[in-house]
């Protein structure tokens, strides 16, 4: 049978147009755009000098290093980022040879005058040298300082333009970096956002100012950025990145290989951030479909979500799913050593830091605070690193009849007319204690009240941005602050840095300088997790717990929840943000958002 001409035209027009005329095609697909928060605020995006966690998880998206963790694997695996392969060593444990992928672009800026910069290997040169800029004070010069063959001339007499022999592009696309003795976990520094690939151009083009032109070849780049308020992420239109994973027995791992081996990231179009410092707008905004996913209910409003340790049958019928998440992580309270009311190695000074330390109510913060999703910090090692030793236990516990003998007995006996302790001098003694503005911070300042209070001390508190206190730290201006250290790789040394005295004005917020603890810091950096390591790990913590420069309070165990509708979520023990993996299915967010609303 033929079709006529007409009646052909007549099927061919109905197949475009509908009844009411409107064209039928399909429409272009909704952009995939993530929503979600950053609890603090950020500061200048540049991955020589940003250290807070807000900056990084913005960082390492935006930049790229050589190599980054398998998202999938468990016990955790590195995977070429950069490199078309993981690099060569030489079996001496001292030269690495890295091959760098060619076709990958920084995103547009106007340092390049317009044309498309393709990234080499002398880009890596550039931004390892740059980390000894004096200029800069990077705080991530310790994983490279000394470390790199010849870099001591970098130390004396800063140069872009001197080349040392542990550092070379010898082609375009070859990387070659020599080191002065073997370091175990070197490849783990070159995961870091602050060896995130960076030009020169754009360094020179914006003098002291290239933390505000973020420039990179990461899976995003900046898009918007409203300070402390919002700041959105394009995908990166030149990225190149792959998805491999390597996943266990998990089905639901499986299933995310399945979903993204062999696709190009990032999968969503945007990502919109959000600075959301307070925790019940956090809640309330992931509770009504504004936020995709939470990590780490905050520990006030547990109750909103969390019933005897479950997620609520609610929000179990609206299709959420809770997670634990033991997070690399831990919260400490720093005493600054150098302070003149808290600080010194004398044996009054060193009593009235461990009363403070036998006056803290772990199992009160446990239980009321966070919930029960915490651990006791037996040293500053969480589990899950190398190097943690899960039979340890801390000599110094919740004790505050032992606090007050301590106290007693060295000297801060006297007292004023409302009972609080005077100095060994006789003079008023007042601690101060800095605090974050937020609700959570203040629920901390009272139970830190109440613990000091019990054994006669009187403390005062300076609320603050985070960002602003960490900086004062630095500086060596605060005298007390509970802070927590998130690891940058999952090894020990990350964590025992922070007490290692030349990291003082860095890392080492204590600024804690006792030479026995040096001494066996220096010896366990250049050991692999062994025996040997661990027995001078065990003697550092007894060190700390001789001189208490700190409290150690926690390791969380991160409450996560997601909305059905996101799609790809795991975890990662170390990388901040998984966005670039992720996936969202938007019919089912419309249907479930407006049942939220």
């Amino acid at each position: 049978m033929k079709f006529s001409k007409t009646v052909a035209a007549a099927l061919l027009a109905a197949s475009c147009f509908g009844a009411d005329g409107a064209t039928a095609a399909a429409a272009p697909a909704r952009p995939q755009v993530l929503h979600t928060f950053l609890s603090t605020s950020e500061t200048g995006l540049d991955p020589a000098v940003a250290s807070d966690i807000a900056t990084l998880s913005l960082l390492e998206n935006l930049f790229d290093p050589l190599l980054r963790y398998d998202y999938l694997a468990r016990p955790l695996k590195l995977r070429e980022n950069t490199l078309t392969a993981m690099p060569e060593v030489s079996s001496d444990g001292l030269s690495y040879t890295f091959r760098i992928r060619p076709g990958i672009y920084f995103t547009p800026d106007s340092a390049f005058k317009g044309k498309k910069r393709e990234m080499t290997a002398a880009d890596y040169v550039y931004t390892f040298t740059r980390l000894y800029d004096p200029a800069l004070k990077s705080p991530w010069l310790f994983l490279f300082e000394g470390k790199i063959a010849g870099d001591s001339v970098l130390k004396k007499n800063f140069s872009y333009s001197t080349a040392i022999p542990g550092l070379s592009a010898p082609d375009r696309y070859t990387l070659r970096i020599r080191l002065s003795a073997p370091d175990n976990n070197f490849l783990l520094y070159l995961t870091t956002p602050a060896s995130g690939v960076v030009a020169r151009e754009v360094v020179e083009a914006y003098p002291g100012q290239v933390g505000n032109h973020p420039v990179g070849t990461g899976p995003f780049m900046i898009g918007e950025w409203k300070r402390s308020d919002r700041i959105v992420l394009l995908a990166n239109p030149d990225s190149t990145a792959v998805f491999k994973g390597t996943p266990g027995d998990s089905p639901a791992d499986q299933a995310i290989a399945a979903a993204l081996n062999g696709k190009r990231l990032p999968l969503l179009d945007r990502v919109e951030v959000k600075i959301a410092e307070e925790f019940q707008g956090r809640m309330l905004g992931f509770l009504s479909g504004e936020y995709d996913y939470i990590e780490q209910v905050p520990e006030s409003m547990t109750d909103m979500v969390i019933q005897n340790g479950q997620l609520k049958e609610s929000l179990v019928q609206r299709g959420m799913e809770l997670t634990r998440f033991p997070v690399l992580q831990t919260y400490y309270m720093w005493m600054n050593t150098e302070n003149p009311v808290i600080g010194g190695y004398s044996k009054e000074k060193v009593a009235l830091r461990r009363a403070i330390s036998l006056s803290y109510n772990s199992p009160e913060d446990i239980a009321l605070l966070k919930k029960g999703f915490a651990i006791r910090a037996e040293s500053p090692l969480p589990p899950n690193v190398l190097g943690h030793d899960p039979g340890y236990r801390s000599p110094v516990g919740y004790n505050p009849v032992l606090a007050n003998a301590l106290l007693d007995r060295f000297g801060y006996r006297k007292r004023d007319p409302d009972g609080f302790r005077r100095s060994p001098d006789g003079q008023p003694l007042t601690l101060t204690m800095h605090s974050e503005a937020t609700v959570g911070g203040r629920l901390r300042d009272e139970l830190w009240r109440k613990n000091l209070t019990a054994i006669g001390l009187r403390v005062v508190f300076r609320s603050d941005k985070k960002t602003e206190i960490i900086k004062a730290s630095r500086l060596g201006t605060v005298q007390m602050f509970e802070s927590n250290w998130i690891a940058d790789f999952p090894d020990g040394d990350n964590f025992y840095q922070l007490l290692y005295g030349p990291n003082s004005g860095r890392a080492n917020y204590s600024r804690f300088n006792l030479p026995a603890y040096n001494e066996r810091y220096e010896k366990a950096r250049k050991l692999p997790d062994s025996p040997e390591r661990q027995q001078l790990y065990r003697e550092m913590n007894q060190l700390i717990h001789a001189y208490n420069p700190w409290v150690p309070l926690t390791h969380p165990i991160s409450a996560d929840i997601r909305h059905p509708w996101l799609k790809n979520y795991k975890r990662h023990p170390v990388e901040f943000t998984p966005w670039r993996y992720l996936q969202l299915d938007l019919a089912q967010r419309d249907r479930l958002g407006r049942i939220a609303r």
